[in-house]
Order: structure tokens, then C-alpha cells, then sequence
């Protein structure tokens, strides 16, 4: 067991140098990219070929702002899905196949390239036209209507996405009828979760990588397995890793991140308010019109770029919070044991970093370090079992 152990953390070390720097690479292509985009006048020009496929149409370009816009989008994702294909041709079978996890496909993967780009084009151009037209109806105070625009799009796309666009992409059966599903069962009756359903998805057609997770609203909730999950760790530790996550339903964390998310939606499209129409946007950049779809694209890259880092390095910081709690909360359960363990495996069987440098995981990871957690749950069982003595 114990060299099985070291086995994997020396491939895990491996895994770990594989994807950084492959990170690095990706991360250098992506700023070269940025800069030949730049000086290469691609953007304008994109918008100019746009604008002459829909004149061919019969339209004007001033006619048809929101087409132009579309076709431009269009553009710049065909253009991006190509560049970035070699790269993620790469991540799966090079990197992820050597270390055991790439499960698919050359046709399965390219099938899902296919299948995003469709389903960016059904949702993503009327979303995108929604937007644009709000902001143009909306005037000065545009981004109180785009705001609740968005917040409509949110709900509406995290009813769909369960329900119709991730079947597209995986199978899902209900748990068979067992020990381990009466055991789930019993969990959320004892904490009064509103569970409906149990599903086993089949992620192994693509990944050997591991997980579950809930969704709904109010009272119609369900629980999905990964089959990964359920070859890699024993019951009761399933039943643990499940009691961390009906923690974070308990304090509310998915309600939590919904509303950090709107609010800062919202102070996105105030921000943008005060340069929609700066001139010199536009013109830094070789456009001599003020399209509003330029404007929101080149202001989320340049003005908005680095507070946006701010505000993420805040949110993964609430992120990581909130896992310590939903550990804790577990423990309360009594799953201390069963979540240690079973956080251990999956780190194990998923080559996670164990104990990765505190100030580099605490902006690059949105998860607290298992060593970290492990600690915290170890202490929070300890405070438990203190009270329990107590109050006895």
C-alpha cells in the first residue's frame, strides 16, 4: 500500500509539471496571440468582412448592427476554435493520455468541438443580439436592464443546461437500487434535503477524472455520481463527500455565488457605461465606428482586465472559505473519517498536488490543498467530539 502511495505521488509531481507547463506555453501562445491580433488590425478587419457578408445579404451595415456583431462573432470563434485545436488536441492525448485519464476518442472529441460551436450559435447568437439590444434600448442607464437581461439568461441556461444540453454530451441512468442509494437517501432525509432523483453519469467516456454534483431549485433537487467516483471510493466515503456537498446547501454557498456573480455583472456593465462611447477605444484599436459589441469586447481585454483579476482572486478566496465550511459541516454529520478518506482517494486517483506552495495555490487553486482541508476536518472532529462531551 505504502509504495502504491508513493507511486502515485511521484506521478501525481509528474501529472502536476505536465499541466504547468504546458500552462506556460499556453499562456505565451495566448499573449503572442493577443499581440498579432493587435497588430495585425484582425479585429477590425473581422468587423469590415462581417459587415461585407451582410451587405451581400441586402443589408447595410448600419441597418443590421446586431447581424454584423453576429457575424463577427462568428469569426472571431471559428478563428480561436482553430488556433487553440492543436493545443487541445495536445492536453488530451498527449498529456492526459499519458498519465491514464484521456478515455475518448479522435471522433468523440472532435464530435464536441462540433457540438459547442453549434450550441454557441443557438444560444449564444440570441443571447448575444438580447444583449445588444437592450443596451441599445436601455439608454443612459442600460446596465440596470442589461443587468436583469443577464440574470434572466443565468436562471434560464441553469434550468436548460442539466436538463437538455448536458445529456447531449453524456448518458445519465438513475442509481440502481442498493446500499449505496439508500444510504444517499437516508443522508438527505436526515438533513431534510428535498432529493427527487439519483443519477450515475458516464464520465469514463471521456475521462478517467472523478466527481458529483447537485443541482435544481427549491424543492426538486438531484444528485449526479460520476462512474468514475463510484470505482474509485467505498460507500460510506461517497455518502462523506456527498454530506460536504449538502453542506454548501445548507449555508447556501449556490445562492451565494449566484448573487456575487449578478453583482458583479453588475459592476461590469456600469463600468462599461463610462467608456461605451470614449472615442479613443475605438480608434487605439483601427475602428473608426463605436460598435457596442467592440466596445464591451475591448473593454473587458484592456480597461476592465485587471480588476477583473481582483475580483476573482476575492471570489476564489470565498470559494475556498466555503469549503472549509462545507468540511465542517460534514464532520458535523459524523463523516469525519469517511471524508478524509475518501477526499484522499479521489485526490490520489485524480494525481492532485498535495501540498502545493501556500501563496501559489491560494490564487491558482479554487480549492483549498488536501493537506489544508484534512487538517481543518481533524480539528473541526476534535471540536465536535469536545462539545458532544460536554453537552453529555
Amino acid at each position: 500500500m505504502l509504495a502504491k502511495m508513493e507511486g502515485q505521488a511521484v506521478k501525481a509531481q509528474g501529472y502536476g509539471l505536465a499541466k504547468m507547463g504546458f500552462g506556460f506555453v499556453m499562456g505565451a501562445f495566448s499573449q503572442v496571440e493577443d499581440a498579432a491580433m493587435i497588430l495585425s488590425g484582425f479585429m477590425p478587419w473581422s468587423w469590415d468582412y462581417a459587415s461585407a457578408l451582410v451587405e451581400r445579404l441586402g443589408w447595410t451595415a448600419a441597418e443590421r448592427p446586431i447581424a454584423v456583431s453576429l457575424a463577427f462573432l462568428a469569426i472571431q470563434l471559428l478563428s480561436t476554435t482553430v488556433l487553440h485545436l492543436p493545443f487541445d488536441y495536445y492536453f488530451t492525448f498527449v498529456i492526459e493520455q499519458k498519465y491514464g485519464f484521456n478515455k475518448q476518442t479522435l471522433f468523440l472529441f472532435l464530435k464536441d468541438k462540433v457540438m459547442t460551436l453549434a450550441l454557441s450559435a443557438v444560444f449564444g447568437g440570441p443571447i448575444v443580439a438580447g444583449l445588444l439590444s437592450v443596451i441599445k434600448w436601455g439608454g443612459e442607464r442600460f446596465y440596470l436592464y442589461v443587468w436583469a437581461f443577464s440574470c434572466a439568461v443565468s436562471l434560464f441556461m441553469m434550468t436548460i443546461y442539466p436538463i437538455w444540453i448536458q445529456p447531449l454530451f453524456n448518458k445519465l441512468d438513475p442509481l440502481p437500487t442498493g446500499v449505496l442509494r439508500e444510504a444517499i437517501e437516508e443522508l438527505a432525509r436526515s438533513v431534510k434535503y428535498p432529493l427527487v432523483a439519483l443519477f450515475v453519469i458516464d464520465g469514463s467516456k471521456r475521462s478517467g477524472h472523478s466527481n458529483a454534483y447537485m443541482y435544481g431549485f427549491g424543492k426538486n433537487k438531484r444528485i449526479v455520481l460520476f462512474d468514475t467516483l463510484l470505482k474509485q471510493v467505498k460507500t460510506h466515503e461517497i455518502v462523506a463527500i456527498l454530506g460536504h456537498e449538502l453542506g454548501h446547501w445548507f449555508f447556501g454557498h449556490v445562492l451565494q455565488g449566484l448573487v456575487i456573480t449578478q453583482l458583479y455583472l453588475l459592476a461590469t456593465f456600469v463600468s462599461f457605461s463610462f467608456v461605451v462611447g470614449n472615442e479613443g477605444l475605438y480608434s487605439s484599436y483601427g475602428f473608426a465606428a463605436q460598435p457596442t459589441l467592440i466596445g464591451l469586447l475591448l473593454f473587458s481585454q484592456t480597461v476592465w482586465a485587471p480588476v477583473d483579476k481582483l475580483l476573482n482572486f476575492l471570489m476564489t478566496l470565498n470559494v475556498r472559505k466555503n469549503e472549509f465550511q462545507a468540511d465542517r459541516y460534514a464532520t458535523g454529520l459524523g463523516y469525519a473519517d469517511g471524508l478524509q478518506r475518501g477526499l484522499i482517494k479521489i485526490t490520489s486517483e485524480n494525481l492532485g498536488t498535495l501540498d502545493p506552495d501556500p501563496l501559489y495555490s491560494v490564487y491558482h487553486y479554487s480549492h483549498p490543498p488536501l493537506v489544508q482541508r484534512l487538517r481543518a476536518i481533524q480539528a473541526a472532529a476534535k471540536d465536535h467530539a469536545g462539545v458532544q462531551k460536554k453537552s453529555n
